[in-house]
């Protein structure tokens, strides 16, 4: 299970961030679109250097080598050009329907979005039934992992269709309690 940040700062964001790991969180994308290079070191500094194996940089790669971070998301923008010199030990990427997913080589995972209607970003849904459209995988050495709306009430769904994994976003960082609903949702994934 992964968690990407909340797109803009989140009260008590760093403190959340650190209970997630200690209970089991495997890999936090760090995603901050608008966010100055100065106001990512500070951010990952306020993470730590205890958990730079497990973050994967949205933005500003250039800070991996720096922070010792080894996993890098490309954007579908900059998936063919030359940002990907990086050459990360781990490369992500998104899609949005699964003939793109199919395309892509190199890459250990992929998010295919907006698989449910997403929690985060209201009347963000796909255009296809990506659930179903899952069956038309043939790319089976990326993993797939399901983003957009994912929730503890649909995560067997989800993964009973054909998905690797889950990403969370809306459902924890729009929680009233976002460490308590990440719990829900790990128990649901390690019960599957």
């Amino acid at each position: 299970m992964i968690v990407i940040t909340n797109p803009i700062a989140v009260s008590n964001e760093t403190n959340i961030i650190h209970s997630l790991f200690e209970n089991g969180l495997e890999l936090l994308h760090v995603r901050k679109p608008d966010y100055s290079e100065t106001e990512m070191i500070s951010f990952l500094t306020a993470v730590g250097s205890d958990y730079k194996k497990k973050l994967v940089l949205h933005s500003h790669h250039h800070l991996a080598n720096e922070f010792g971070i080894s996993r890098i998301h490309y954007t579908q923008k900059d998936r063919n050009t030359d940002l990907m010199i990086h050459n990360p030990a781990f490369k992500s990427t998104s899609a949005h329907s699964v003939e793109e997913f199919n395309t892509l080589e190199n890459f250990d995972y992929a998010f295919l979005s907006p698989v449910h209607p997403s929690i985060s970003k209201s009347g963000y849904v796909s255009p296809e039934n990506l659930l179903e459209s899952v069956k038309n995988r043939t790319n089976f050495s990326t993993k797939l992992i399901a983003l957009g709306g994912i929730s503890p009430e649909n995560i067997s769904e989800t993964l009973k269709k054909g998905f690797d994994d889950v990403a969370l976003l809306g459902t924890l960082w729009n929680s009233t309690n976002t460490l308590e609903n990440f719990k829900k949702c790990q128990q649901v994934v390690h019960s599957f």
